[in-house]
């Protein structure tokens, strides 16, 4: 499987944003569609077609996984580990220590001046990173 940065870059996006990624091993086409395990009470019917079409060939697709919640924790730990200023580090710590560490994460990191576009670009590189590693483990399993 051979996949061009830019497909993987937006199937990085994709995952980020919650929705369930395609690739046709065939073709290289990638089909995105809502994620419903975790949309429960969402419509099907504008995802109809594709769903279909997965259904129907689905031997001929590769699913990207998402990051489960104990990855996306460990991209918010490692963020701020990275972090140089000591008092939004030590914020950014006390958030992930507390019930609700992803929203309180989320509010620190909105209130962080120059560091939230650092965690944007840091998380956006992490999940390109977790794309490849599907790629790579796609293409070693192929090999044998």
């Amino acid at each position: 499987m051979k996949l061009t940065d830019k497909q993987i870059e937006e199937i990085a996006d994709e995952l980020e944003a919650g929705m369930s990624c395609f690739y046709n091993l065939k073709t290289g086409e990638i089909k995105i569609i809502l994620d419903f395990d975790n949309w429960i009470y969402t419509d099907e019917e504008p995802w109809e077609e594709d769903i279909k079409e997965l259904d129907e060939n689905w031997c001929d697709y590769f699913q990207f996984e998402g990051m489960n919640s104990r990855d996306s924790f460990k991209i918010m730990e490692d963020f701020t580990e990275n972090v140089d200023d000591n008092k939004t580090r030590e914020r950014l710590i006390k958030a992930l220590n507390k019930s609700k560490p992803f929203s309180n994460f989320k509010w620190q990191i909105d209130n962080s001046g120059e560091y939230r576009k650092a965690w944007f670009a840091f998380r956006k590189a992490r999940f390109i990173d977790w794309v490849k590693e599907q790629i790579n483990a796609y293409n070693l399993n192929k090999a044998k």
